[in-house]
């Protein structure tokens, strides 16, 4: 983690950018909804989990079909939109902070130059990106399975008493993709996503670049809402046209189904997203590799530039309530001493409870472990069900 001195600028960033994030992910969720639709409805139309009849045509289309179809109601385009806002910005949060740190470490490495070389940039981006998804990655799963849920139970009637997914809740959905593919299911299509941490890797290089080659060197740090819309927006349009067949391909391995599908992803899983990538394109043709692009580039010039838009916007509050707070503060000397106070309390109790913590965990490992080599020197059997039952009771 980041020193305390270098922290605060990364939280600034990073709550900035998931506060405008959650903005932009409800505003374009409709979209978003209908774009992982479109990626994957070629496959489940092929394998037989939908008819030529549930199929889009395109994104107004989807946007009919899905209003007639599911109720007639606004609701039914926003399938998901609780766990997705929140995996929006957690992915949000967690990425500006590892890159706004990150970055800061790389230019403090080169004093004489005000930006990143080409490699640095992309790699910056790229690790803060990994480190993003590998938290993020099980919620990720949970919004595509409940996107997806309505449109693979249109055709589901083998099981007509079945609980629909999109009626699920978050616990119960992360309980069956445990069932179905194990504790590791849940970080199914992460190998995906640390090759599609390209995509904001470009989009942020370019978005540096495009900064340095159009707008004035003194106005790099705010060049104008108009301005960091417009660079926000156009880098994301490229850097999604470059990466959109990885997406394609880790949409396709994370839809569930209780169909023949399953077993397709399954085999998916075990390829890697180059080999899949490969394996849809010689199939089914390259054309496949751009299902619905159209709507994803859409959403990403609107939402990606609105995100950064709003990003500037909050960052600038936050520093304002910062110097705020700092000026309240030291006009107050008795508030100032209670909020520090309260702050080395809550420091004091995280660390006792920290150290409680290990030492009771390590306090239970050494007897459980001592009682099984017991046992098992005594020659006594289901000691593997013992083991099991104690991990249970101590997670319960």
């Amino acid at each position: 983690m980041p020193h305390a001195s270098k922290l605060l600028p990364s939280l600034g960033h990073a709550a900035s950018g998931a506060g405008a994030t959650v903005i932009s992910s409800f505003l374009f969720y409709p979209l978003d909804l209908v774009n992982t639709r479109l990626k994957v409805q070629r496959q489940l139309r092929a394998d037989g989990t939908i008819g030529p009849d549930d199929s889009y045509g395109g994104i107004l289309d989807a946007f009919a079909i899905i209003y007639a179809k599911e109720g007639g109601r606004l609701s039914a385009y926003f399938a998901g939109l609780g766990p997705g806002l929140a995996k929006s910005a957690a992915d949000s949060f967690l990425f500006f902070l590892f890159y706004t740190w990150f970055r800061a470490r790389r230019l403090r490495a080169h004093n004489d130059l005000p930006y990143l070389s080409v490699l640095e940039e992309l790699a910056v981006g790229a690790a803060a990106g990994a480190c993003a998804k590998a938290f993020t990655t099980p919620v990720s799963n949970v919004v595509t399975r409940r996107q997806t849920a309505s449109l693979l139970e249109m055709n589901d009637s083998n099981n007509p008493g079945k609980q629909n997914t999109s009626d699920k809740s978050f616990g119960e959905i992360v309980a069956e993709m445990r069932r179905e593919k194990g504790l590791l299911g849940l970080w199914a299509g992460y190998s995906a996503s640390l090759v599609l941490t390209l995509n904001p890797s470009m989009t942020f290089f370019l978005q540096q670049m495009l900064k340095r080659a159009l707008v004035a060197r003194e106005d790099w740090d705010e060049p104008g809402s108009p301005a960091t819309f417009l660079l926000a927006a156009v880098s994301k349009v490229v850097a999604t046209t470059v990466t959109y067949p990885f997406q394609i391909a880790k949409a396709r391995g994370k839809e569930g189904s209780s169909s023949a599908l399953a077993a397709g992803v399954r085999g998916v899983a075990r390829d890697t997203i180059f080999a899949t990538v490969f394996r849809i394109a010689k199939a089914e043709g390259v054309a496949a590799l751009y299902d619905g692009v159209g709507g994803e580039l859409l959403k990403g010039f609107f939402s990606h530039g609105t995100t950064m838009l709003f990003k500037d916007v909050i960052h600038r509050f936050l520093v304002r309530l910062y110097f705020a707070i700092l000026a309240a503060l030291q006009k107050y000397p008795e508030l100032r001493a209670r909020v520090n106070e309260r702050i080395r309390r809550a420091r004091s109790s995280a660390r006792q409870a920290s150290q409680q913590a290990y030492f009771l965990s390590v306090s239970e490992v050494y007897r459980g472990t001592r009682y099984i080599k017991s046992r098992y020197f005594a020659g006594e059997k289901g000691i593997g069900e013992y083991a099991e039952q104690r991990i249970e009771d101590k997670m319960a």
